[in-house]
């Protein structure tokens, strides 16, 4: 299974040609399953510049494959075992979402297409975080 990350996700929306876009929009065009984490959609909604567009995205967000994770209260502590793994090796993780975010990828064995270098850094850390940029 391949998750796509937020970082993905909001160049794609914008009409980005960056490698990971790119492989987004192939997997979209050939028919590739893709799964979205839970968390991406509230980034992607946390994002909108107003009402129309908050609604058009949800609906959006809505036709997709979202993926919660089997355990919440597990995600959570592997989370935040990340995150403080990474700071114990001096590796800087801007964002506790995407500590969770990467546990839900490892848990689920899927591959992460990404466009955010937290997850290189995760991945030191975990080197069963499987990752993509395109």
């Amino acid at each position: 299974m391949i998750f796509v990350d937020t970082s993905v996700l909001v160049g794609y929306l914008r009409g980005k040609s960056t490698p990971p876009v790119e492989m987004l929009a192939d997997l979209d065009a050939d028919g590739v399953p893709y799964a979205i984490p839970f968390l991406c959609c509230q980034e992607i909604l946390q994002g909108a510049r107003d009402e129309r567009e908050w609604r058009l995205l949800r609906g959006n967000l809505s036709t997709q494959r979202l993926v919660l994770p089997a355990d919440p209260a597990a995600l959570h502590w592997e989370a935040a075992r990340i995150f403080f793994d990474c700071r114990r090796r001096g590796l800087t993780v801007r964002s506790s979402v995407d500590c969770l975010i990467a546990a839900q990828a490892i848990e689920a064995a899927a591959t992460l297409l990404h466009d955010d270098e937290d997850y290189e850094r995760i991945k030191k850390v975990r080197p069963g975080l499987r990752t993509e940029r395109g």
